[in-house]
């Protein structure tokens, strides 16, 4: 049997092994995904390897990509190829490259990456022979030097994509568009959540190979090519593969490419659709294509902790009040326009059209959780939560097998908003979004807890038991909640021995009666409750002071803190420089944005109103859409936005007419 053959069988029985893994136990253990980021942040986040989730809405979504979406897109890959690329590139198999795009290795990279978290969560040898496999079929594809970029390799004179220029079919000849430094940057990226999942080298060496190229390829030096990514990523694998090793050439090298964007001297300039057309440093509005930037503005946050470059700090100091004042959705989503997948200009942020790629949502949570390592300030969580539990987890569907590519805020049955289709398609030409969720979705419970030397940050609300060291102190600590479908929330403080320390509890923007950070969305109406806080049953008489409730004593034992953070349901409406929002509010439970969908209002939907003193009623429908609230008035129902489209082609809208006295 040809060695080929071989691993495309072995494929075939990775995926049989994947679909009957179901050894996971209720109470999920998570994988150390975030450790490597630690270097250079005067915050870091609580390992992953030793959160264990217990909740009730985040577990089941794990779960589902763990044991269902992940087999899933082994099978599209299967189908579509993208294994046997590397087996075509390695001289394995013969045949032309299969796919579309010159990006499609790094679905499988992403899978890898999602699937290291999973073998942390749950160990299983069947599952750790399954990652092996995949990456001895990587490995196959790269080339001596380490190079690995398979359809260059396979035919470098004919591109998936027509869209990639070809001019002498060498390396790095149309980096704008070739996406050889992407492909690497998701590489390396997986690597290292597979070598601190695993212990293994296998993949960490195929990674340092290629990084190793890089760095010999590229820069100012005799025989170098000088140029920078067309779509960033590669800048934050090369930080994270440097605070593994230790070898500062791939810091340098991220370093090169973020200094030398918008430099003439360098390249020629990509312009503003790939943030190339002005130096970095120099960019205080968020614009071009949003993935690519956010991936660039969590790289760059990266240079500003390690090397303190006051000049990186304020740029994305500047960049995100930008972004989170005048371009940003009511979900969190980023990325107005379709055409180049792009942020709009200031206040565009249209609803039936908007383009909110998933990826976006993703890359803009790894930001806004680099910025709080940062600077430990509330307002970044704000916008991770909203995103996380609205327009991040609307992508992909309740049974983990179908996905929205852009998430828009209104359909009309008709508008084809997710690349050709009306409703959630099963897989994409270019499947970014789906295996990015597959990487990112694992990897929630490293965002729950951060800490600095002697201060305990609690950034999320959700059921988990932890144990970890802060400062000289083993502490154990549990949460216990049903948020987000309500506010109530019980921590148990179990320190080994009695230690003084400090603990800080996010108070939520929307219990602080704020919707996001900035002017862009306000509450139409303030909310009287306020949110509490006990400690062993006694009531602190503290307010939130910059998003947090700090409490510093002395810790022991049997600790218990109560929370409560009141939910009501609350009208938003938008800045009135937001043309399409005038006269219309959207509505809110918690962190929860709410959508009105035609197969609950059947009879009416397109008279659907809020009217001034309306009365909402808030009601748990345990069969509906696998458990949510709904609210309801005399006129319709709503639900989760993050749940629409999960019943077929339907009209929904985020924004509701509003008329007042």
């Amino acid at each position: 049997m040809k060695k080929y053959t071989f691993h495309i069988v072995a494929i075939f029985l990775s995926l049989l092994i994947l679909i009957s893994c179901k050894e996971t136990k209720n109470d999920i253990v998570q994988s150390n995904k975030t450790s490597a980021l630690k270097a250079g942040y005067e915050i870091e986040p609580v390992n992953i390897q030793n959160v264990k989730l217990t909740d009730s809405f985040w577990l089941p979504i794990i779960k589902r990509v763990q044991e269902v979406t992940i087999a899933y897109a082994i099978q599209k890959c299967n189908e579509e190829g993208r294994f046997e690329n590397f087996l075509i590139a390695g001289k394995q198999k013969t045949g032309e490259v299969k796919g579309q795009m010159p990006f499609d290795d790094t679905d499988v990279y992403k899978i890898i990456e999602g699937a290291s978290n999973t073998l942390i969560s749950a160990p299983n040898p069947k599952l750790d022979r399954v990652l092996d496999s995949l990456i001895a079929i990587v490995k196959i594809g790269q080339e001596k030097d380490g190079y690995l970029t398979t359809w260059r390799t396979i035919n470098p004179a004919k591109p998936p994509a027509s869209w990639v220029p070809v001019i002498e079919g060498k390396r790095w000849e149309s980096l704008q568009i070739s996406h050889e430094c992407y492909n690497a940057g998701h590489l390396i990226e997986a690597a290292v959540v597979h070598y601190e999942a695993t212990g293994k080298r296998n993949f960490l060496d195929i990674a340092i190979k290629n990084a190793d190229l890089f760095v010999k390829t590229f820069g100012d030096g005799p025989g170098q090519v000088k140029g920078v990514p067309g779509h960033q990523i590669i800048e934050t694998g090369l930080i994270k593969l440097y605070q593994i090793t230790g070898k500062e050439d791939y810091l340098k090298l991220a370093k090169y490419f973020l200094d030398n964007r918008g430099n003439p001297n360098n390249h020629k300039l990509y312009g503003e659709y790939a943030q190339d057309h002005i130096p970095v440093i120099q960019q205080n509005e968020v614009v071009g294509h949003a993935v690519r930037a956010v991936y660039m503005y969590a790289g760059m946050t990266d240079i500003a902790a390690i090397t303190k470059d006051k000049g990186y700090t304020d740029a994305v100091n500047n960049l995100w009040s930008n972004m989170v004042n005048k371009k940003m959705y009511i979900t969190g989503g980023i990325g107005s326009r379709h055409d180049g997948e792009a942020f709009g200009d200031n206040y565009e942020l249209p609803n039936l059209t908007a383009y909110n790629e998933t990826c976006a949502a993703i890359g803009d949570v790894y930001w806004n959780h680099r910025l709080h390592n940062l600077t430990g300030k509330s307002q970044y969580f704000d916008v991770i939560e909203r995103t996380m539990y609205n327009g991040l987890i609307s992508g992909i569907s309740l049974d983990g097998k179908e996905f929205f590519y852009p998430n828009a805020l209104e359909a009309d049955g008709v508008f084809k908003s997710n690349r050709g289709s009306c409703t959630r398609q099963a897989w994409f030409d270019c499947s970014c979004c789906p295996t990015n969720l597959i990487r990112f979705v694992p990897s929630i419970p490293g965002l729950i807890y951060s800490k600095s030397k002697d201060v305990l940050y609690v950034n999320l609300y959700a059921s988990n038991n932890a144990a970890f060291t802060l400062g000289k102190t083993d502490l154990q600590i549990s949460q216990q909640t049903g948020y987000p479908w309500n506010g109530k929330v019980n921590i148990s403080v179990n320190p080994k021995k009695e230690s003084q320390f400090t603990i800080k509890l996010r108070v939520p923007g929307w219990a602080r009666n704020e919707v996001l950070p900035g002017d862009l969305y306000s509450y139409k109406k303030t909310s009287t409750q306020k949110a509490t806080i006990n400690l062993n049953g006694e009531t602190l008489a503290i307010q939130p002071e910059n998003g947090y409730f700090t409490i510093t004593r002395n810790w022991k034992k049997g600790d218990e803190i109560s929370l409560n953070f009141p939910m009501e349901v609350q009208e938003v409406e938008t800045n009135g420089k937001v043309e399409t929002n005038k006269n219309k509010v959207s509505l809110e439970y918690g962190p929860i944005v709410y959508a009105v969908e035609e197969i609950d209002n059947k009879t009416n939907f397109d008279k659907i109103n809020v009217l001034s003193g309306d009365t909402f009623t808030v009601k748990k429908e345990a069969n509906l859409l696998q458990g949510v609230n709904v609210i309801e008035n005399s006129k319709f129902k709503a639900i989760p936005y993050y749940s629409w489209s999960n019943r077929g082609v339907g009209k929904m809208k985020v924004w509701l007419d509003y008329k007042g006295n």
